[in-house]
C-alpha cells in the first residue's frame, strides 16, 4: 500500500468509524486471498470509500473516465488505484485493463446496477458484472452496505451522522456452464450477484428486528 493510497485509507477510517460507527458484519470474508470482484449496491458517493477502508490490503475501483481530465483529480485517482470507463460505452481499454487486474490478484469493487440508486431500492443488474465473472472467473464477494444514502444521499451537500453497516456475504465461485462468450450468460451471472446482495439486505434487516 504506498503512502498516497494509505493516507486515503487512513482518512476514511477515520472517517467511517469515529463519525458514524461503522461495524462490518461477517467482516472475516474480507480476507478472501487473491484476486476477487467485489460487488455493491450503490446509494451514495460515500460507498467507494467506505467500503474500500474496510479491507486491509488495497482494492481497485472505477472511476468516470471524464474525472481524469482534470490534472489533479486524474493524478490523485490513479494513485487511488481508479481504472477510468465510460460507464455508457466502455472501452477495450479499460475492459482489458480490469481482467489483467483481477487475473493478477486484484480485487476490484463494482457496482453491478450501474448507478447509484435514488430511494435506496436495490436496482436490477447491468450484464457488466456478468461478462467480468465469466472473463476472470476469479470469486465474487457480494457486499451490501447500508446507512450511506442517509448520510449523504444524492444532492445533499451536508454529511449526516447516522451509523453505517457493510455486511459482506461469503466468496462464491459461480458456475459458468457453456457458452462464456454469450450475452445472456453475462446476465444470469450478474442476476445472481444481485440475488445474493439482496439476500444480504434481508439478513441485516432480520438482524434488527430481533
Amino acid at each position: 500500500m504506498h503512502l498516497t493510497y494509505w493516507l486515503g485509507h487512513r482518512f476514511f477510517r477515520e472517517v467511517a468509524r469515529g463519525l458514524f460507527d461503522f461495524r462490518v458484519v461477517n467482516e472475516h470474508h474480507l480476507a478472501q486471498p487473491g484476486g476477487a470482484i467485489l460487488a455493491a449496491n450503490h446509494v451514495s458517493f460515500l460507498d467507494p470509500p467506505f467500503i474500500g477502508q474496510a479491507f486491509d490490503e488495497p482494492i481497485y475501483f472505477f472511476a468516470r473516465r471524464t474525472l481524469f481530465d482534470h490534472p489533479l483529480a486524474g493524478w490523485l485517482l490513479r494513485q487511488w488505484q481508479s481504472i477510468p470507463i465510460d460507464r455508457d460505452r466502455p472501452d477495450a481499454g479499460s475492459l482489458k485493463a480490469t481482467i489483467r487486474t483481477l487475473r493478477q490478484g486484484g480485487k476490484v469493487l463494482m457496482f453491478p446496477e450501474g448507478t447509484r440508486s435514488l430511494d435506496g431500492r436495490l436496482q436490477p443488474a447491468k450484464a457488466g458484472v456478468g461478462l467480468f465473472i465469466a472473463k476472470t472467473q476469479v470469486p465474487v464477494i457480494p457486499l451490501y452496505i447500508h446507512g450511506t444514502l442517509q448520510a449523504l444521499p444524492r444532492g445533499a451537500r451536508m454529511l449526516r451522522p447516522v451509523q453505517i453497516t457493510l455486511v459482506v456475504g461469503e466468496p462464491y465461485l459461480p458456475e459458468l456452464g457453456a457458452g462464456s462468450q454469450d450475452r445472456d450468460l453475462y446476465q444470469q451471472l450478474a442476476d445472481e450477484v444481485m440475488g445474493r446482495i439482496t439476500a444480504l439486505r434481508a439478513s441485516l434487516q432480520l438482524e434488527e428486528d430481533l
